[in-house]
């Protein structure tokens, strides 16, 4: 059985990322001028060519229902892998589903907006912060609270500068940065 250590997997992620990029490049290069703007906008993260793409939003609903099964298992597992594995928690194979549902669960918020940082970087830690800390309340409280700073920040984009509108990722980004280094200074970012 191979061992995939952080230092692997770190790597492994920035030559798919590098890969990546390259293809993102390679198809921008190919591009007419408005299909350009349009995926540039993407790109950055931007609502504005959004429609309702029900197959997403159903996967969305379905993951978010998926994750409430296991927040049993996520409160237990704030304890300690060890402590988590003693009470009867299967924790190789939570990982592992929690891996792959929160990957397809990204792909899909991804799909319909583009990449829009810090939602999920920051929102939770907030939330931890307020002292919500069981899972069975955490998860749709991120749900609610990641859609309304969305929402927040997208209404900035299209209004903060006049005519001028900005990708929401970008917003997203002035607005997640501060706020995500002031709780790292704190040193209040953890995981349960």
């Amino acid at each position: 059985k191979r061992h995939w250590s952080r230092d692997r997997l770190l790597l492994i992620g920035v030559i798919l990322a590098a890969f990546w990029g390259a293809l993102t490049s390679f198809l921008l290069s190919l591009s007419d001028n408005e299909s350009l703007h349009r995926l540039l906008f993407w790109l950055m993260g931007d609502l504005t060519q959004t429609h309702i793409p029900y197959a997403a939003v159903a996967l969305l609903c379905i993951g978010l229902g998926a994750s409430l099964y296991y927040a049993r298992s996520f409160n237990v597992l704030c304890m300690g892998e060890l402590q988590a594995r003693a009470l009867g928690v299967r924790t190789q194979r939570l990982q592992r589903h929690c891996f792959i549902l929160s990957s397809i669960l990204t792909a899909a918020a991804v799909t319909m907006a583009g990449p829009i940082g810090f939602v999920g970087l920051i929102v939770p830690h907030l939330l931890r912060l307020s002292g919500c800390h069981d899972h069975r309340l955490l998860l749709p409280a991120c749900v609610l609270g990641g859609g309304s700073l969305l929402t927040l920040a997208d209404t900035l984009a299209r209004s903060a500068f006049g005519a001028t509108q900005l990708p929401v990722g970008i917003m997203m980004a002035f607005i997640g940065v501060p706020i995500f280094l002031a709780l790292l200074l704190k040193q209040e970012v953890r995981l349960c």
